[in-house]
C-alpha cells in the first residue's frame, strides 16, 4: 500500500511539473507575442476596420488569460494556493472567459472574411467599425453575465473543499455537479455552434475562390485566406472543443485546461495571415477604396481581405 501511495504521489508531482512547465512556456511566448501584436494592430492598422476591431479584442482576451497564468504556475509548482477564495474564482473565470470570447471573436473574424470574399460590395454597409464595436460590446457583456451564476456555483464548491487546492479539488456532490453541468452545457453549445458557423463559412469561401479560379491572379493572398480558415478550425478542434467537453472527463480537466491555454500563442499567426501587409502603416488602406471605385468584385474582395 505504501508503494502504491508513493507511486501515486510521484505521478501527481510529475503531472504538476508538466502543467507548470506548459503554463510557464505559454507565458513566455504568449505575453510578448500578443503584446507586440496588439501594439502593431493599434499603431499600424485602422480601428475603422471590423477585422482589426475583432482582432484587437481577441488579443486583449489572450493577454487577460496570460496575465492570470503565473498563479497557475505557482500552484502546480508548489501545490499551494495562498491567495484566497476570491482570487481563485477570478483567475478561473478569466480562463473560462478566454475560451468563450476567443471562440466568438474568431467566428466573427471568419464571418467578416466570408462577407469580404463572397459579398464584397453588398456587405459594405455591414462591414464597418460601428457594427463591429456594437458586436464586441454584446460579446463582452454576455461573457461577463455568464460569470455571475458560474462564480456562485464555483464558490459553493470551494466552500466544501480546501481552498488551498484551488485548481484541483475532489468531484462536487450531486447538487453542485448538476449546477456545474448546466453551465458546462452552455459553454459546449456555444463552442459547437461557433464551430458549425466556422465550418460553413470555410466551405462557402473555398467554393467561391474555386469558382473564380480563372481570376486567381487577382487574389494573390488566396493561400493566406484559406490558412486563416484552417487555423480557425484547428483552434476549435484542438483547443476549444476538448476543454468544453472536459466536464464529462473530470480527471482530464487539468490537462485539457493546460492544452487550451496554448491557443493564445497561436492567435498572433491569425493576425499575420489576416493582413497582407501586417507591418505596413494604416495609410496603405486607401488602395482598398480605389478597388471599390473600379467595381472589380474579386479585386475588392482581395483588397478588403489584405487591408481590413
Amino acid at each position: 500500500m505504501q508503494n502504491n501511495s508513493g507511486m501515486y504521489q510521484n505521478g501527481t508531482e510529475m503531472e504538476n511539473s508538466v502543467y507548470a512547465l506548459v503554463f510557464g512556456s505559454v507565458i513566455s511566448l504568449g505575453l510578448p507575442l500578443n503584446a507586440v501584436s496588439l501594439w502593431i494592430l493599434l499603431r499600424r492598422h485602422s480601428l475603422k476596420s471590423p477585422s482589426a476591431v475583432f482582432m484587437v479584442n481577441l488579443a486583449i482576451s489572450d493577454l487577460l488569460l496570460v496575465i492570470s497564468l503565473p498563479t497557475r504556475v505557482y500552484f502546480y509548482a508548489t501545490n499551494k494556493w495562498p491567495l484566497g477564495k476570491m482570487t481563485c474564482i477570478w483567475i478561473t473565470m478569466l480562463f473560462r472567459n478566454n475560451i468563450r470570447s476567443s471562440s466568438i471573436f474568431i467566428t466573427f473574424i471568419s464571418l467578416d472574411r466570408l462577407l469580404a470574399v463572397v459579398y464584397p460590395l453588398r456587405s459594405r454597409h455591414l462591414r464597418n467599425s460601428s457594427n463591429a464595436w456594437k458586436a464586441v460590446s454584446v460579446i463582452w457583456m454576455m461573457v461577463v453575465v455568464l460569470n455571475i451564476p458560474e462564480s456562485v456555483i464555483f464558490s459553493r464548491q470551494l466552500d466544501k473543499h480546501n481552498v488551498s487546492s484551488c485548481f484541483r479539488f475532489s468531484p462536487p456532490n450531486l447538487d453542485d455537479e448538476l449546477s456545474a453541468s448546466d453551465m458546462a452545457y452552455v459553454q459546449l453549445v456555444l463552442v459547437v455552434t461557433m464551430l458549425v458557423v466556422n465550418i460553413v463559412t470555410t466551405a462557402l469561401v473555398s467554393w467561391t475562390l474555386h469558382r473564380h479560379v480563372n481570376d486567381s491572379a487577382k487574389i494573390n493572398n488566396k493561400v493566406n485566406v484559406m490558412l486563416i480558415f484552417a487555423m480557425n478550425l484547428m483552434m476549435f478542434t484542438a483547443f476549444f472543443l476538448p476543454v468544453s467537453l472536459g466536464f464529462k472527463f473530470y480527471n482530464l480537466r487539468p490537462a485539457l485546461n493546460c492544452l487550451a491555454s496554448v491557443n493564445c500563442c497561436l492567435d498572433p499567426l491569425l493576425y499575420y495571415f489576416s493582413f497582407d501587409g501586417f507591418w505596413k502603416r494604416k495609410e496603405d488602406i486607401v488602395t482598398c477604396r480605389r478597388a471599390v471605385a473600379g467595381q472589380d468584385l474579386m479585386a475588392y474582395g482581395q483588397m478588403a481581405l489584405s487591408t481590413s
